[in-house]
């Protein structure tokens, strides 16, 4: 279950990222998850809420947003959004939907990242 390994890694960076600002709280973190991270968005959501018990996320709201897979065809010339509906969740495969071909160039959807941290700072 590799969905726990990368929710243990997002929470350390937004606790060490709210530390270093002075946050009492973390009251809201957005996460980008492309369709080809291989991440369940709703199981990393689970995992982070699980994990921020006795944290100061422990209230905060995880808003996942699933990145759409992005291509270029290096055979018609096609660039834009991929079909990802049919995906093999372990083996994925895209393919141009102009012209079906395979040898592609992933040009977005395959990260994980930590887009922003909404914190609580104390009140000086």
């Amino acid at each position: 279950m590799h969905e726990l390994s990368m929710a243990d890694g997002i929470l350390k960076a937004v606790i060490s990222n709210a530390e270093q600002n002075d946050a009492t709280e973390v009251t809201e973190v957005t996460i980008e998850i492309g369709k080809l991270a291989l991440l369940n968005p709703e199981q990393v959501k689970f995992m982070l809420g699980v994990l921020s018990e006795d944290t100061i996320a422990k209230d905060a709201n995880f808003v996942m947003v699933e990145i759409p897979i992005e291509i270029k065809c290096k055979e018609c010339g096609y660039i834009g959004l991929a079909d990802s509906d049919d995906l093999d969740h372990y083996a994925p495969m895209v393919e141009c939907p102009k012209c079906e071909n395979k040898v592609i160039e992933v040009t977005n959807g395959k990260d994980c990242i930590v887009k922003n941290i909404v914190i609580e700072k104390p009140d000086d």
